[in-house]
C-alpha cells in the first residue's frame, strides 16, 4: 500500500491515514485507517463521491467542532 496522506485529528488520539493498494481488486483499492487499527476499503469511485460531497458542504452539518 502507498500512504497518500494522513490526517491529523485535535485531540492527538492520533491520525487517520489513506492509502492507495494497487494490487487489491478495484472495489477495495482505497483504504482509510483510524489509530485503533480499523479500516475501511472503497473504490475510486466511491471516494470521489465523498470528496465531491465535501466539496459542494453536503457533509459539513456532520462535522464536529471542539
Amino acid at each position: 500500500m502507498k500512504s497518500i496522506a494522513r490526517f491529523r485529528g485535535s485531540r492527538g488520539c492520533g491520525c487517520h491515514e489513506l492509502f492507495v493498494d494497487t494490487s487489491a481488486p478495484a472495489e477495495r483499492q482505497i483504504v482509510i485507517t483510524d489509530d485503533f487499527g480499523q479500516k475501511v476499503e472503497m473504490s475510486l469511485d466511491r471516494l470521489g463521491s465523498l470528496v465531491e460531497a465535501a466539496k459542494t458542504g453536503a457533509l459539513d452539518d456532520l462535522a464536529l467542532t471542539g
